[in-house]
């Protein structure tokens, strides 16, 4: 999707001019959705229509499943949360927050050992859903174009989807309809980390569904709350609540009620965690799949 992120930037550059009023950097940020979304699936549809010319039906569904499958980030999330709990071993905590610091966005710093620990496993839930959840969700409703649709969303919402001078108003669109695309994979995604957390021991399914039920929609994300709040209650932690960004402390609500002295052994049962939903989520559609085609 790297061709996506210099279209925005293109658009960024040629649409959002500070001296316009808000209301018309809101219009040109719809524009500029509409573009960035509707020109990659049209490119993603023109070559499926030529591989049809070239191939079976059942060889071109297999070339689009493994197009698909390359926007889904499951093992490389796994390796970068992985590299925080092995960041602590040979340089302690500066290792662990080096670490972090490739993967969120606040101020490591401001983190001691716990903190780092919480900030991992709120970045793995998180991307649980954003990265692997919701890219097959919508490879399921609506194949390769599907998926690209999706993608090219969640990349313009990093890229502009962000409450500063110059996106607040352009990236408006993108920031709201990228919440709308994620609503589902979010609740989903706390499905799967409650039902991992009965193939594990020491994991409370219970606890993760009063979290979820009791915390999710406390928090400032409309979706970030429901895998977090699974994952807090699964682990009996407390994740969220205000953090530090770029020396900004930000306010939210609490998930779960549970200690908030996370330790690395947490992240390594989080990791555990993470993988079991992975296969559970996998067997899901195994099974959805043999039930459409038999």
């Amino acid at each position: 999707m790297t061709w996506v992120g210099a279209l925005i930037a293109r658009l960024d550059r040629t649409l959002n001019h500070p001296k316009d009023t808000s209301g018309l950097r809101k219009f040109y940020g719809v524009i500029a959705l509409g573009v960035l979304t509707l020109i990659p699936v049209i490119v993603v549809v023109l070559c499926l229509e030529l591989l049809r010319l070239i191939f079976t039906p059942l060889q071109t569904h297999i070339l689009e499943g493994l197009a698909a499958s390359t926007l889904i980030a499951q093992r490389s999330l796994w390796e970068h949360v992985r590299a925080v709990l092995d960041g602590f071993e040979p340089n302690g905590l500066s290792g662990g927050r080096k670490a972090v610091s490739m993967i969120v966005g606040r101020d490591p710093e401001q983190l001691d050992e716990a903190g780092v620990v919480r900030a991992a496993i709120e970045s793995l839930a998180e991307n649980f859903s954003d990265g692997i959840v919701a890219p097959l969700f919508w490879t399921a409703l609506g194949g390769l174009p599907g998926v690209t649709a999706y993608k090219s969303i969640n990349t313009a919402d990093s890229m502009i989807g962000h409450l500063t001078p110059r996106h607040a108003a352009f990236g408006w669109a993108s920031a709201k309809l990228d919440d709308l695309v994620n609503l589902p994979a979010s609740r989903l995604s706390a499905l799967w980390i409650i039902l991992g957390a009965m193939t594990m021991r020491g994991a409370s399914p219970s606890g993760a569904f009063r979290a979820v039920r009791r915390d999710a929609r406390h928090h400032r994300s409309p979706n970030a709350g429901w895998p977090e709040a699974a994952m807090a209650g699964a682990l009996g932690l407390k994740l969220a609540g205000p953090r530090v960004y770029g020396g900004v402390t930000v306010e939210d609500y609490w998930m779960g009620n549970g200690r908030s002295e996370a330790t690395q052994d947490d992240l390594a049962r989080a990791l555990r965690l993470y993988r079991r939903a992975c296969i559970i989520q996998g067997l899901v559609l195994v099974g959805l799949t043999l039930m459409v085609c038999f």
